[in-house]
């Protein structure tokens, strides 16, 4: 007798690096995304949308840690056989869009986006290779003034998405000060561009490692808590403390300090004199509203290869506990920075241009752990179907709660009774509408507070007291269904 061959079945599972989000989470990620939009609505910024797919050679080759021999990003091949990769960032495309359109946009350009990204990294806790982030730049405009106007705008931002104005602070820093010290380090060559973009990556994980971790990875390398090993740069002893000296030279709540310790370890290099002088008039171009949001930090790199002038990032300070009572560290929730060459690299000429760049998911889990105690947002109202027969019945309850600005929907599973008060309360429905037949004889329909009726479940020890109790249900008459239902909700606020 031949052997019964096995279905194949697929094992269901998300790719590694990846998740699944519903609910709750999204709902306020939509929420906090409205709020952002509408700031930089208000700034006159307009919204674009551009395709997950780039052609590779488009978005270049900017990635910061890239350990992989595809430069950390998905890519594929058409069928006319030319490379394409899913955006890694949103300004790259960005890019390819003035340089396509550059006639007709009005300069500067003022544009925001709003949309996943995608980056072929190694994932790990909390760090994910499909991820939204939310940007506002504006292209055609030369630093220091766009510079200004975006520390404001990105410290607007902040406080819009959810966070307290004494909760978080602007970092900003400048490319051109780092260029400075290459020069005092010898590495200004052409030929150093690799240990240029080395030295860059291990000063961004300053905030994260800090000075022990940073020298490591300036020096001989170092290994992290997984056992991976990230090869050093293997600077010299007296560089390595030059490059330290540099990071450590901010003086916290002293903006003049800073920059005056900067102009003495830069100001005698073309570059680093250029640096310093454009972040004195960003300082001197801050509202005074917005001057303890915006401090100047020389410890802030940002890893993009592409920035060519100031640099901001969004780090929030205020202290979190994850659910176990340990302390989190926050960080950065959002960076950017000026970006003169990325456009030349279409154009063939230099268009100044400057951005921000809001982490959402990053900024939605801080928000989070803030607020830990927070209530689960309620589900819709559950109309109860009862009878096959009088669905349409059933629906227009439903649509006369909708258009009374409620979430409502009829259960569609089956009659029975017991499933469908489950599935309402799966839904966290704060309320079930129910008509059966002696309901309808009578032109009533009976509301049941599923949230009052759990509290008294709580409460209640005896099957009598429980049938007796009538607090959470009661009839109303069938046209009185849309203001019984909103008092129920009304005791929810």
């Amino acid at each position: 007798m031949a052997k019964k061959q096995k279905t194949f079945k697929p094992k269901a599972r998300v790719p590694r690096g990846f998740r699944d989000r519903a609910g709750d989470e999204l709902v306020a990620e939509r929420e906090m995304l409205a709020r952002i939009s509408a700031v930089y609505e208000a700034h006159g910024f307009d919204p674009l949308e551009t395709p997950a797919f780039e052609y590779t050679d488009a978005l270049g080759k900017f990635l910061p840690d890239v350990d992989r021999p595809n430069a950390g990003v998905f890519s594929l091949q058409d069928d006319d056989e030319q490379w394409m990769s899913l955006r890694y960032d949103l300004t790259a495309p960005l890019a390819r869009y003035v340089a396509e359109n550059f006639d007709a946009l009005p300069k500067p350009f003022r544009r925001y986006q709003v949309g996943p990204v995608w980056r072929n990294e190694k994932p790990g806790p909390g760090r994910f290779r499909q991820f939204t982030q939310c940007d506002a730049d504006t292209v055609g405009a030369p630093a220091p003034h766009a510079d200004a106007e975006m520390c404001v705008l990105f410290a607007e931002v902040i406080e819009a998405a959810g966070v307290l104005r004494e909760d978080f602070v602007i970092r900003v820093s400048n490319r051109k000060i780092v260029d400075g010290l290459f020069e005092k380090l010898g590495l200004a060559d052409e030929g150093d561009v690799q240990t240029r973009l080395n030295v860059m990556r291990s000063m961004d994980k300053f905030d994260r490692l800090g000075e022990a971790g940073v020298r490591l990875l300036l020096g001989p390398g170092r290994k992290d808590e997984s056992g991976d090993f990230t090869e050093g740069v293997k600077l010299s002893d007296d560089n390595i403390d030059a490059v330290i000296a540099f990071l450590t030279s901010t003086v916290d709540g002293d903006d003049k300090a800073t920059l005056d310790n900067l102009n003495a370890i830069v100001s005698e290099t073309k570059s680093g004199k250029a640096g310093v002088e454009e972040l004195v008039e960003i300082s001197r171009q801050i509202p005074e509203v917005y001057n303890h949001a915006v401090a100047i930090d020389c410890s802030i790199i940002r890893g993009l290869e592409y920035y060519t002038g100031p640099v901001f990032e969004a780090d929030l300070t205020f202290e979190a506990k994850d659910k176990k009572g340990r302390p989190v560290q926050l960080g950065s929730v959002g960076g950017g920075g000026r970006y003169d060459g990325l456009v030349k690299r279409f154009k063939g000429v230099e268009v100044p241009a400057v951005g921000i760049s809001v982490g959402v998911s990053r900024l939605l889990a801080a928000l989070e752990l803030k607020k830990p105690a927070a209530a689960e947002a309620a589900g819709p109202v559950v109309v109860l179907a009862l009878e096959k027969d009088q669905m349409a019945s059933y629906q227009e309850m439903a649509a006369e709660l909708r258009n009374a600005g409620l979430r409502a929907e009829v259960y569609l599973g089956g009659s029975n009774f017991a499933k469908q008060l489950k599935y309402a309360d799966k839904r966290r429905a704060p309320v079930a509408v129910i008509q059966g037949e002696d309901e309808r004889g009578r032109g009533e329909v009976t509301i049941k507070d599923l949230v009052r009726g759990a509290e008294l479940s709580k409460q209640i020890k005896d099957n009598t007291e429980w049938r007796e109790e009538q607090k959470a249900q009661f009839a109303v008459a069938r046209e009185d269904l849309v203001e019984a239902v909103k008092k129920v909700l009304a005791r929810r606020k």
